[in-house]
């Protein structure tokens, strides 16, 4: 199975906390049953891979427990949401393959199903 998990939520709700523990968890999920599975942050969502990657995030360790399945933060929107230098230092992917977003034909044309969070 192919999935794409991508987190579109914002950090600054309760909903988006909710979101964010459901996108770890599906990937989790995912990746422990051996599937070829895709964490994407993309829109407000790229704040989330800034704030994951601080020692002190309840979440950072399940974060740190799928970093190898993180395929990419969209650029175009970690800079408009100025997270860009957090990124660089957390040493996350950037997702640039369409005009600096993550490519969902890409992921679609290669038989990922996506999931939205």
């Amino acid at each position: 199975m192919k999935a794409a998990i991508v987190v579109l939520a914002d950090t600054e709700s309760l909903e988006g906390l909710g979101r964010i523990a459901n996108a770890l968890t599906a990937t989790q999920e995912f990746s422990d049953a051996g599937d070829d599975v895709r964490l994407i942050f993309d829109g407000a969502g790229v704040k989330w891979a800034a704030e994951l990657a601080k020692e002190d995030h309840k979440y950072h360790k399940v974060f740190e427990g799928v970093r190898d399945r993180i395929d990419g933060v969209c650029r175009y929107c970690a800079n408009a949401f100025q997270v860009t230098d957090q990124v660089e230092r957390a040493g996350l992917p950037f997702a640039d393959q369409f005009k600096d977003h993550p490519s969902f034909r890409t992921l679609i044309s290669e038989g990922y199903q996506v999931i939205t969070f």
